[in-house]
C-alpha cells in the first residue's frame, strides 16, 4: 500500500462540538457533514458529532442524506437545497428535512408527502443577500401561506445563510440579519411560527451572537478549521485531519540541475531532494511550490521543490544527509513543534481552508483514531 494517509481525529470533532454547542446554548447545534464531511468522513464525523451533542446534521444533496439514514443515524437531517421536485419522494423516504423556496418545490413536497399519507417538515430559506438560492424576503409571507395551504407540510423552520460573517471590519451580516429579523417578524404577525429560526454558519456562531437564534449551523469550524484566521482566537478548535506520506526516495542533486516538470526550480547548490508519493491526483496543488509550499521532514520545515506531479511531489532537504526514505512527511498537521494548517496552506494559494481539506481525494485513505 502506498504510504500516504489522512489522519481523521474524532476526539477533535467531538472537542469542537461541545465548544460549539457551549459557544452557542441555547441554540441547538446542527453539524453540517455535506461533501462527505469537508472530505473527513460523513458518518463518522456525524457519529462523533452526534454523541458529542450535536442536534442535527445537515447535508447538501438527498444521496448524502440517504448515506446517513443508511448508516443507522436517526438524527434529524436538513437538507441545504431544494431538492429537485423527482427527489422529494426520496425525501420523505428517507425521513429529511428538505429546504424549500420555490413553489414548485413546494408543491413536489406537498405531493411526496401526501403519497405516502406521511407530514413533512420543511424548512424556509430566505435570500437575505448572498443571492445564491432563496426566496427574495417579499415572497416568503406568500411561501409560508401556501405552506399552511397544504395539510402534508409542517412549516418547521425558516433561514437564512450569511456572505461575510468571517469578515469582521463588513457591517453586511448585521444588514443581512436585520432583513432576516423583519421577515420573521412578518410571519408571526401574519399567525405563521416556525419553531426554528436559524442565520449562524461557523463564522456566525464564532463572531455574531445575535445571529445564533435557535439553531447553528457550524461545518468547518466542526473540523477544526477556523473560518478566517481573525476569528481563531476567540473559540478553541482542534484540526481534525492531518495529511501524511513518507518519504519514497532520496537522492543528491547537483547545483545547477532542474527537476520536475518545466524545470522550474533550480538547485542553487548540490543539495538533497526528496520524494514523497503523494500528488494533485490526491489534492495537493500543482502550483503548491511556487507559493512557497512546505512539508514538514523531522520536524523542520522543508520547501517543496519544482511543478507538483500527479502522483509525487519533490523536497529540498539542503545538504540534509539524515532525511532517509521511510522518514515521515506531513503536508496538513502538526510534527514535534511545527504546524502547517489548512489555513497556511490555503492563504499560499488565494483560497480557504475549506477548498484544502476538501480538495484531499477519496484515494488518500483515511484513519480514524
Amino acid at each position: 500500500m502506498r504510504p500516504t494517509w489522512a489522519d481523521i481525529d474524532l476526539a477533535a470533532v467531538a472537542h469542537n462540538a461541545a465548544a460549539l454547542q457551549a459557544m452557542a446554548h441555547p441554540a441547538m447545534l446542527c453539524a453540517v457533514v455535506k461533501a462527505d464531511g469537508y472530505g473527513h468522513g460523513a458518518v463518522p464525523v456525524a457519529r462523533a458529532a452526534v454523541d458529542a451533542g450535536a442536534d442535527w446534521l445537515a447535508v447538501a444533496t438527498v444521496e448524502e442524506g440517504r448515506a446517513l439514514r443508511g448508516s443507522g443515524l436517526t438524527t434529524p437531517i436538513l437538507l441545504l437545497s431544494e431538492p429537485a421536485p423527482p427527489e422529494m419522494i426520496e425525501v420523505v423516504d428517507a425521513d429529511l428535512r428538505p429546504t424549500v423556496y420555490t413553489g414548485e418545490g413546494l408543491a413536489a413536497a406537498a405531493a411526496a408527502a401526501q403519497q405516502r399519507d406521511a407530514r413533512l417538515a420543511v424548512h424556509l430559506k430566505v435570500d437575505t443577500g448572498m443571492h445564491r438560492v432563496g426566496a427574495a424576503p417579499d415572497q416568503i409571507p406568500m411561501l409560508a401561506q401556501a405552506i399552511a395551504d397544504k395539510p402534508s407540510l409542517d412549516l418547521e423552520g425558516v433561514w437564512t445563510h450569511c456572505a461575510v460573517a468571517d469578515e469582521l471590519d463588513s457591517g453586511y451580516t448585521d444588514v443581512q440579519l436585520d432583513r432576516f429579523d423583519r421577515v420573521v417578524a412578518e410571519l408571526r404577525a401574519a399567525g405563521h411560527h416556525p419553531r426554528l429560526c436559524h442565520a449562524a454558519n461557523s463564522a456566525v456562531t464564532i463572531a455574531h451572537p445575535r445571529g445564533r437564534y435557535d439553531m447553528v449551523r457550524c461545518g468547518i469550524a466542526l473540523y477544526g478549521v477556523p473560518p478566517a484566521d481573525s476569528l481563531r482566537s476567540m473559540i478553541d478548535l482542534v484540526p481534525a485531519m492531518s495529511v501524511r506520506s513518507h518519504v519514497s526516495m532520496v537522492k543528491t542533486v547537483a547545483a545547477g540541475e532542474r527537476v520536475s516538470y518545466g524545470q522550474r526550480w533550480e538547485a542553487p547548490v548540490d543539495t538533497v531532494v526528496a520524494t514523497v508519493p503523494i500528488g494533485y491526483a490526491d489534492g495537493i496543488r500543482r502550483r503548491l511550490n511556487r507559493v512557497g509550499g512546505e512539508v514538514l521532514i523531522g520536524g523542520r520545515r522543508r520547501s517543496i521543490a519544482g511543478t507538483v506531479t500527479m502522483d509525487q511531489l519533490l523536497v529540498d532537504c539542503d545538504a540534509d544527509s539524515t532525511v532517509t526514505a521511510g522518514d515521515e512527511v506531513v503536508l496538513i498537521g502538526r510534527q514535534d513543534d511545527e504546524e502547517i494548517t489548512a489555513n497556511e496552506v490555503a492563504a499560499k494559494l488565494d483560497t480557504i481552508g475549506y477548498e484544502v481539506v476538501c480538495d484531499i481525494e477519496s484515494r488518500v485513505p483515511r484513519r480514524y483514531r
